[in-house]
């Protein structure tokens, strides 16, 4: 009978444990917003051009700090091309240096995008 008892309360107790757990939303590595979206849009040729992907992407940016989001590979790095193609020099170098500094295994890349720019700038 104790035994009948003790399995029932600890099954209870296991099933309000799994219950619990699972209706938590899991934790993703970094917080997309809508940046996949953009990203499909933009390679489909279907964006609103570069000033209003840069918005886009700006406001996701803050929507994502808000939220304590990491931001994922590449983000930045899209950014500042969409930067360098509205010819806003600075800012692209600035995202760049930080798609650098947020992915160290991008550095080899960035530094290629940054000198080729640069090269180009010159010409």
């Amino acid at each position: 009978m104790m035994n009948k008892k003790l399995a029932a309360g600890f099954a209870l107790g296991l099933a309000l444990t799994l219950s619990g757990c699972a209706s938590q939303k899991p934790k993703t590595l970094y917080g997309w917003g809508n940046y996949q979206d953009q990203l499909y849009s933009h390679f489909k040729n279907e964006g609103n051009g570069h000033e209003a992907e840069i918005a886009a992407l700006e406001e996701n940016l803050q929507k994502m700090r808000a939220r304590d989001e990491a931001v994922p590979p590449g983000y930045h790095a899209h950014l500042g091309m969409l930067y360098a193609a509205a010819g806003k020099d600075d800012q692209l170098i600035l995202a760049l240096q930080t798609e650098k500094a947020l992915f160290p295994e991008s550095t080899a890349y960035m530094d290629f995008l940054m000198n080729n720019y640069r090269k180009g700038a010159t010409k």
